[in-house]
């Protein structure tokens, strides 16, 4: 069934109107030649319209506004340059299943293959980082292909999908008829699982001693923390989650083991290591998590439970698959599943748990990331939506701001992409204006979409900005000085000039760093701070805050501070590397 309208439109005003009929509020796009006829109807659209400073930026901000919200984001960019700007942030979306439609211009078809100007196959370069895309080639099928776009991203196991629409499309007329239904007979998504399975899997969670629930970001996705805590408190089965799986279960709770995998909680990864049976909820035991396959959970038995087939199986053998809706799935998982208390397994846990306790060295004069965190908890009671780029900032926010809903903390996790820390902040503040917003910011991470502060002061976006900056490129000099015996080649960021190649350390008398971060932030007309004391960071947190407009703290950390636990790479999640404190309460 279609709405008709008889009215001759062209290609750019049907591809307007098929957004507003989609409830489309916001794109975040940059003009460019083969897309200035959009972008002329757009001038009379209600959608409101963020012009980010750089493509990748634009892409980063629809995501951030997708999954700060559930809602799907838009965003569109020129042919060419002003496409492939957009891999990266695609890349970005697909690997942590967020839903995206990205519309780009093309060159006229009847150039296309002729390597004509700003010509580039957008299609074929994001066929693997997109869960589909398309390229217009009727001016008639704008409107369907929209409507499948929109339907596509957002059911299932969401992820970005693609429109590449040739500029001679959108010059070109025709009825506009908008779909209300879509007809896509190969593409069926599971949503309820299999009722044999979830009585399997009732049974050995019935039978088991030493439960774990392992959750992923496909439970947030699917809606489904009231269920997740149902079964966690009923069964008195402790949780624990990946790092996009954050906020799915208060981390207030006394059954809540926090973070697992490379940079998890003791607690969380001795748990896992010694437990009989995993229910895993829309995650998929990415290497980040699981370590060492060979060591991994070796005494359990797992249930899994993902919308997404391919992904059940495919890392860690399982006993009980069920394909299907977390939410769905848990719902009728609830009622089979026994009552129980295991204090045994608490008690055990509980003691894992004191190790993490003296995981902070003795406070100092020094600025640390875990006091900055844990006062930003204190002053937002818990409350703000934290977005992270990606580095130590993005394990430290991780461990240290304790998480009680979901979708408040919003990270690039499977591809793990410098700079997305900020843009995403942006577009999750303009889905959540009434919320505080805090980018979470290294000063590598930062500098990768550094050009967004434009965005953010031009739109009046009031993001708050903490910057954890420690002159290095933070996690990798981490390794370095861990296995690499403090070789800190190219991962110091002060100024070179006079300045060996090879870094030996903090504290030799290095030339001053850049750039003066504060200074790059007026220039844009945001103001801010630089922290280098202890007794300020309550008082600059509380000025960040109160601010009506988008604020920036540079806080000058330790320089060698470095995030633990930690499991080298390949390692046992057990043969976690623990701070000094840690290892001495270890061993008692």
């Amino acid at each position: 069934m279609t709405k008709n309208n008889e009215k001759l439109m062209s290609g750019a005003e049907i591809f307007v109107k098929s957004l507003e009929a989609e409830g489309v509020e916001v794109i975040f796009g940059y003009i460019g030649a083969k897309v200035i006829t959009i972008y002329d109807k757009l001038y009379d659209s209600k959608i409101r319209h963020i012009m980010p400073h750089h493509e990748q930026g634009g892409v980063h901000a629809a995501d951030g506004y997708a999954r700060s919200s559930g809602k799907t984001g838009v965003c569109i960019a020129t042919s060419g340059p002003g496409a492939a700007n957009m891999v990266t942030a695609l890349a970005t979306a697909h690997m942590d299943s967020v839903p995206l439609v990205a519309f780009t211009g093309q060159v006229p078809n009847t150039m296309i293959g002729t390597d004509g100007f700003q010509e580039a196959d957008i299609k074929g370069i994001t066929m693997p980082i997109t869960k589909n895309n398309y390229i217009v080639n009727d001016v008639k099928d704008i409107s369907r292909i929209i409507k499948e776009a929109f339907h596509i991203a957002s059911t299932g196991r969401p992820g970005p999908v693609l429109v590449d629409i040739p500029s001679n499309i959108l010059a070109d007329q025709a009825e506009f008829n908008y779909p209300t239904t879509v007809d896509l007979p190969g593409y069926n998504p599971t949503y309820k699982g299999n009722k044999l399975q979830i009585k399997r899997a009732a049974e050995l969670i019935n039978n088991a001693a030493k439960p774990i629930i392992y959750a992923g970001g496909g439970a947030i996705i699917s809606g489904a923390d009231k269920e997740v805590a149902e079964l966690a408190k009923k069964a008195e089965i402790p949780v624990t989650t990946t790092l996009n799986g954050i906020g799915i279960f208060d981390e207030n709770d006394s059954l809540s083991l926090g973070m697992l995998g490379m940079h998890g909680s003791t607690e969380a990864n001795l748990a896992i290591t010694n437990t009989d049976l995993i229910i895993a909820l829309g995650a998929r035991f990415d290497d980040r998590v699981t370590g060492k396959i060979d060591s991994f959970a070796k005494n359990a038995a797992v249930i899994h439970v993902d919308i997404d087939p391919a992904e059940i199986g495919k890392i860690i053998k399982t006993q009980v698959p069920i394909t299907g809706d977390v939410k769905s799935v848990v719902e009728e998982l609830i009622p089979k599943v026994k009552k129980a208390k295991r204090p045994g397994w608490l008690k055990e846990i509980d003691d894992w748990r004191k190790i993490d306790k003296k995981a902070d060295p003795a406070l100092n004069d020094k600025l640390l990331p875990s006091e900055i965190i844990e006062t930003l908890y204190e002053l937002t009671d818990g409350k703000a939506i934290i977005t992270a780029g990606v580095g130590q900032h993005q394990m430290w926010a991780a461990q240290y701001y304790k998480y009680s809903r979901p979708r408040s903390f919003i990270s690039s996790g499977g591809l793990g992409t410098m700079g997305f820390g900020f843009p995403a902040a942006i577009g999750a503040k303009i889905a959540n204006p009434d919320q505080d917003v805090f980018a979470l910011v290294g000063d590598g991470s930062f500098q990768m979409n550094i050009q967004e502060l434009a965005t953010a002061a031009k739109n009046k976006v009031p993001v708050k900005i903490i910057l954890f900056n420690n002159q290095y490129l933070g996690m990798v000099r981490q390794w370095q000085e861990l296995f690499f015996d403090k070789r800190y080649s190219a991962t110091c960021l002060r100024r070179q000039i006079d300045c060996p190649p090879q870094c030996s350390g903090p504290n030799q008398n290095c030339p001053e760093m850049i750039p003066d971060f504060i200074q790059v932030a007026k220039g844009y007309g945001i103001q801010g701070q630089t922290i280098t004391n202890r007794e300020d960071i309550e008082s600059a947190l509380k000025a960040a805050i109160e601010s009506k407009e988008s604020y920036l703290l540079n806080f000058m950390i330790e320089e060698e501070e470095n995030v633990f636990p930690m499991v080298s790479a390949g390692g046992s999640l057990k043969d976690m590397i623990l701070r000094k404190e840690q290892e001495k309460y270890a061993n008692k």
